[in-house]
């Protein structure tokens, strides 16, 4: 399982959306402690859970439907459709964690910057990419074998 590259993607997939999932996504930087994470955007004193734990919510599917497709390694075309389902589900996550930044960005316009979350996002949408990639390469080489003999 482990000298497959997919399986090292994958695995870097999980740990990115981990760590998307404990870094903010927006961080104000004027000094009122403004914060936008995927379960929560913070104002002051105030926590906003709803709608902003969306995308901590399709993360964490996320994570699981990586997991599943790590656990799958001896079935090729299954890991093939989790992969697919997959980039749906980080797609989305990638579209809400943008969509919510944007929207906190112009209601609070002073000074910001995005944090690791976000980019984290984007590490987790290419290195599932290249899974997904290198499974099709292993699947088309068992393929064209078969046919040989």
């Amino acid at each position: 399982m482990w000298q497959r590259i997919q399986t090292v993607f994958l695995v870097i997939t999980v740990v990115a959306l981990v760590i998307s999932l404990v870094q903010p996504i927006w961080i104000s930087t004027d000094n009122i402690a403004r914060a936008l994470t995927p379960f929560y955007y913070v104002n002051g004193d105030t926590f906003l859970y709803m709608p902003y734990s969306i995308t901590a919510v399709i993360g964490i599917a996320s994570i699981t439907v990586s997991i599943m497709e790590i656990r799958r390694y001896d079935n090729r075309m299954v890991q093939i459709k989790l992969g697919a389902l997959n980039s749906v589900l980080l797609a989305g996550m990638m579209i809400c964690a943008v969509w919510f930044a944007n929207k906190v960005s112009e209601q609070h316009a002073a000074g910001f910057k995005y944090g690791w979350g976000l980019y984290m996002i984007f590490v987790a949408v290419i290195c599932n990419w290249l899974a997904i990639r290198f499974i099709r390469r292993d699947e088309r080489l068992v393929r064209d074998s078969d046919r040989l003999r």
